[in-house]
């Protein structure tokens, strides 16, 4: 059974710093994508950043380049989320999704998740 365990977020000020981690079941290279997405209060579930298992290739929604990096460590089956120089809107749930198919950073492209991790933003 696949299972995504989801550890860090919390409470941080603005302009602090935050971790993400989620570890897969089995072994990573099993898995074509991991990525993050984020969900806002009564928003939909946006991606955020997503990574590429077989050659660590990532991308970034244009509101976390720079700020952001999403990392993975083989040996850990872990896929990391680093979440620098927080933002009040950088505020809600953080879900981390994966897929042993596809390649695409998409939520309903991603069959298996985690079950989430709250991430709230102080002004």
């Amino acid at each position: 059974q696949v299972q995504l365990v989801q550890s860090g977020g919390g409470f941080v000020q603005s302009g602090g710093s935050l971790r993400l981690s989620c570890e897969v079941s089995g072994v990573s290279s099993d898995y074509s994508l991991v990525g993050w997405f984020h969900q806002a209060p009564g928003k939909t579930r946006e991606p955020v950043s997503c990574i590429t298992i077989s050659d660590g290739r990532s991308i970034y929604t244009n509101s976390v380049k720079g700020r952001f990096t999403i990392s993975k460590d083989n040996a850990k089956n872990t896929v990391y989320l680093q979440m620098n120089n927080l933002k009040p809107e950088d505020a809600g749930i953080y879900w981390c999704g994966a897929d042993k198919i596809t390649t695409k950073c998409v939520s309903d492209a991603l069959e298996y998740w985690g079950k989430g991790s709250q991430v709230t933003v102080s002004t």
